[in-house]
């Protein structure tokens, strides 16, 4: 019997680690990742495994509160829908640094919506760092773990309190019957390939504007059509070497 999997949803201000956090627990480089901010906009899935248990991931970009430059709005709203989708939140922070007024506002919201929620103090990368957990809770968030995405430290005992949080017991009971393909839309820059996505999910899935690359990631979703599950995957614009300025931009030729 299909069972729908329980989904984890990333958020957090820009360059905290949340790519870097999603592909570890992939096992794969599925996120770009790099050091200037803002490389990540739109939802990104992926399905990772802990013990037994199957579990749907989403990474988001970053939190940026009352912004107008022009892929900010669009960005706030991904994070908004993945919130709204998800299980359970991981908000993730740098637990290097104090609480910004971004890192404050973004909990709020978590306070309004009212999910489970982990605040994850991300860049803890050895022992000293984790007293700082302590000024942390200013933000109401009772469970606060401190890891490092980069080199995995303390990530497992986040998954096994991330098991209790999702109620699940037995290994094994959360498997679905996967049954899908894969379908995946490629193109040059501009053409509709994030339009098209978003027109047969009914929904806007994908960021869409008229600058050339908005899309970055390979972003992976579902739809079910006459009972078959579809993956469909958006890629980002194909150009040639020659004429990419940004490397983490588009899909060379």
């Amino acid at each position: 019997m299909n069972k729908k999997l329980p989904l984890i949803a990333i958020i957090g201000r820009p360059n905290v680690g949340k790519s870097t956090f999603f592909n570890r627990m992939l096992k794969s480089r599925k996120a770009i990742v790099d050091a200037q901010e803002g490389i990540t906009r739109d939802r990104i899935y992926g399905k990772m495994d802990w013990e037994g248990h199957d579990i749907n991931i989403v990474d988001t970009g970053g939190f940026i509160p009352n912004d107008a430059e022009i892929f900010n709005a669009p960005i706030r709203n991904q994070i908004k829908q993945a919130v709204e989708e998800a299980d359970l939140i991981l908000f993730i922070v740098d637990g290097r640094e104090d609480a910004t007024s971004s890192d404050r506002e973004l909990a709020q919201i978590v306070h309004d919506i009212g999910k489970k929620c982990i605040l994850v103090l991300n860049k803890c990368d050895y022992k000293e760092l984790e007293e700082n957990v302590y000024q942390w809770y200013e933000l109401g968030i009772e469970t606060i773990v401190p890891i490092s995405a980069l080199s995995g430290r303390s990530t497992g005992d986040l998954l096994e309190i991330v098991i209790e949080k999702l109620d699940l017991i037995n290994p094994g009971s959360d498997q679905v019957d996967d049954d899908s393909m894969r379908i995946a839309i490629v193109g040059m820059p501009n053409v509709g390939k994030s339009s098209l996505t978003n027109a047969l999910l009914q929904k806007e899935q994908s960021i869409v504007t008229p600058i050339a690359g908005t899309t970055r990631d390979s972003i992976d979703s579902q739809l079910v059509w006459y009972g078959k599950n579809i993956t469909i995957v958006d890629t980002a614009g194909m150009r040639k070497l020659a004429k990419v300025s940004e490397s983490i931009n588009t899909i060379p030729l």
